[in-house]
């Protein structure tokens, strides 16, 4: 009989609870650092016993602050150099330190006897910024004498810095102070005024997590020698002590019913175990002969002889060794690009839609059905177009553990790397052909395709290049299918729209799509605009190290060109090859990014454009050959 390992977790957590509160009850700490036993004593600079988080018994407080109490001052060690207490400021916690310093040092250099700088890094005191102030206002009377450096160091370093006798105020230097209130011996006025009036040193909290929660302690904080990685110790003070008894007396109490309940809940744990098996192998063996949502719909909406070939998940995370890190080539809107290799030797390009693991479970679910339907759209669109400048797609894998789609594996990369990146420059006539390519793949989605696709997503990332500089548009997760509906058909509108919640990369998104929630082919005219100003001047379509105003490329570019400064903007490398069309090309970019999406030429319109630009581009080239 198999039990819910949740439920035995449970009653185990339960059954050790009761264990730790019985042995803890029984061993707690005896109240030794009782503040009540030391309410009257006296030790100099405080008024009575030291405070948090001072001690001078071992065992209270923490090692760092123990207090060895004399006459007339107390003293406390700081990385195994001594120190006098001359005063304590109670609000900020802060302390007013003499070095001790050896009375029989001797120094052949001079009369200071500290051969060193005070550090005290790594300690849960700081060195306070005034008193780093004070002794930036020392400097020693010109001329400087300095003596023997080769012998004396350390008395040279001081004459020049002062500051240096505590490490952390070396960069304050005082170089700029006038004459006045100069020392004729520095060094001596050093030893002098350490003896008499210190430094200030400031308790530093967040260099010493260990007390944080002592504030909580009603008694005397206490440092945990047994175990010290675990809290500090809290030890009663007279009036508590009471209460501690009688705290005792009701943990006993505690204990013997928590055991009751723990045996209770073992009991239960088993009958609600066998119920949980039962009930989770029910729905297993249905989940076995349960098809696939994303199978589902997709045969819904297209005959499964058109669908493109089903891989396994196995095949897949064989092909992409485990989706390893290092096998992957990029990441697309809603998923990481894998290179996979099949059995048959074939590279293929692998895109795992993104998990998203901490979210909230409706967020989750969320995620999910936005997932399979990005998913499911881009099947549905790649299997029914065939052309030479979009990507291929070869199949794809449905499954609880993942939804992958496998594509042409393009081996150069995107544009947005050749424009942007570290790729080899490109010329004129280069991009000229590429913008034609991308403008014929518009065409053929536009109106080659039944019924017409827009791909809402044409963005140099999602532009891939071939060895050749043949290019493939890619990424159809936000694509759509312009099926009109009955509103839409019988409307005025002069275009025919889809209705749908706007989506596609910053800087490339159609500002009257976004504005009117009406998708039409248009708004693909407007991110291929986008793109040909990037052609043109090789910047970004969105950066924001430029000015706020010209953060777009689209406004920038504009602004230029109605000002008549297009060169301004222009790729620097295509102005010696320039014969008239650049600015043709920087026209018809004017004319896609057209706020009015009816003032914008169709896919048509520009393909024959591109076609007439190139044939007189290469007219002058051949003209130019000749002569």
């Amino acid at each position: 009989m198999s039990q819910s390992p949740s439920s035995l977790r449970c009653c185990f957590f339960l059954l050790f609870s009761v264990f730790t509160i019985v042995t803890t009850s029984s061993a707690s700490p005896s109240p030794s650092c009782s503040s009540s036993s030391s309410s009257t004593f006296h030790c100099p600079p405080f008024n009575s016993s030291p405070p948090y988080p001072f001690s001078t018994s071992p065992g209270c407080g923490h090692p760092n602050f123990q207090i060895q109490c004399s006459l007339p001052k107390a003293t406390i060690s700081i990385k195994n150099l001594s120190f006098s207490l001359l005063h304590y400021n109670s609000l900020s916690s802060s302390l007013f330190l003499s070095p001790i310093l050896n009375p029989n040092h001797n120094n052949n250099c001079s009369s200071l006897r500290l051969s060193h700088s005070i550090d005290l890094t790594g300690t849960p005191f700081r060195i306070s910024d005034s008193s780093c102030s004070r002794l930036s206002l020392l400097r020693p009377c010109s001329p400087l004498l300095l003596p023997n450096c080769s012998h004396c160091p350390w008395d040279c370093k001081l004459l020049k810095n002062p500051n240096r006798i505590l490490h952390g105020c070396e960069s304050t230097h005082g170089s700029s102070l006038p004459e006045q209130g100069c020392q004729g011996d520095l060094l001596s006025y050093l030893q002098d005024y350490f003896t008499r009036f210190g430094f200030e040193v400031e308790w530093d909290q967040s260099q010493d997590p260990y007390f944080i929660k002592c504030k909580d302690c009603n008694g005397v904080c206490g440092y945990n020698s047994t175990h010290p990685n675990q809290d500090f110790l809290c030890f009663p003070n007279s009036r508590s002590e009471s209460l501690l008894q009688r705290e005792k007396k009701r943990v006993d109490h505690v204990a013997v019913l928590s055991l009751i309940f723990a045996l209770t809940c073992l009991l239960l744990a088993v009958s609600v175990g066998v119920a949980i098996f039962r009930s989770r192998r029910g729905t297993f063996l249905s989940s076995i002969n349960e098809e696939d949502p994303a199978a589902l719909f997709l045969r819904r909406h297209r005959s499964s002889a058109l669908l493109p070939p089903v891989f396994t998940f196995e095949e897949l995370e064989s092909a992409t060794n485990k989706f390893d890190q290092k096998r992957k080539i990029g990441d697309g809107g809603f998923g990481s690009v894998y290179l996979g290799q099949l059995s048959d030797g074939q590279l293929l390009a692998v895109k795992f839609l993104h998990h998203h693991h901490g979210a909230t479970a409706a967020a989750t679910e969320h995620c999910k059905a936005f997932s399979v339907k990005s998913f499911c759209n881009e099947i549905l669109i790649l299997s029914s177009i065939n052309h030479p400048n979009l990507v291929k797609l070869h199949g794809y894998c449905s499954d609880p553990r993942g939804l992958l789609l496998v594509h042409d594996y393009v081996t150069n990369g995107t544009l947005a790397d050749h424009l942007h990146g570290r790729r080899s420059k490109m010329t004129w006539r280069v991009r000229l052909d590429i913008a034609l390519q991308i403008a014929l793949a518009m065409e053929y989605l536009h109106f080659a395709v039944t019924p017409p696709v827009v791909h809402r997503d044409i963005t140099s990332s999602n532009i891939f290049v071939e060895k050749d500089m043949r290019i493939k548009v890619g990424d159809f997760g936000l694509s759509r299918l312009m099926v009109l509906s009955e509103t839409t058909m019988t409307s005025a509108s002069s275009s025919d729209y889809v209705c749908t919640g706007p989506q596609g990369t910053p800087g490339y998104l159609d500002p009257d799509y976004h504005r009117s929630f009406r998708l039409t082919e248009k708004s693909d005219i407007y991110s291929y605009g986008v793109v040909l100003m990037e052609l043109m001047t090789g910047m970004k379509a969105v950066d924001q190290r430029r000015e706020k105003r010209d953060m777009a490329l689209a406004d920038l570019f504009v602004s230029k060109l109605q000002m008549g400064l297009i060169g301004q903007v222009v790729d620097p490398l295509l102005t010696v090859e320039d014969n008239g069309g650049v600015a043709a090309v920087a026209e018809l970019a004017f004319r896609c990014v057209a706020v009015d999406k009816d003032d914008r030429p169709d896919a048509k319109d520009i393909v024959e454009e591109l076609r007439r630009i190139k044939s007189r581009t290469r007219g002058v080239d051949d003209d130019v050959a000749n002569c």
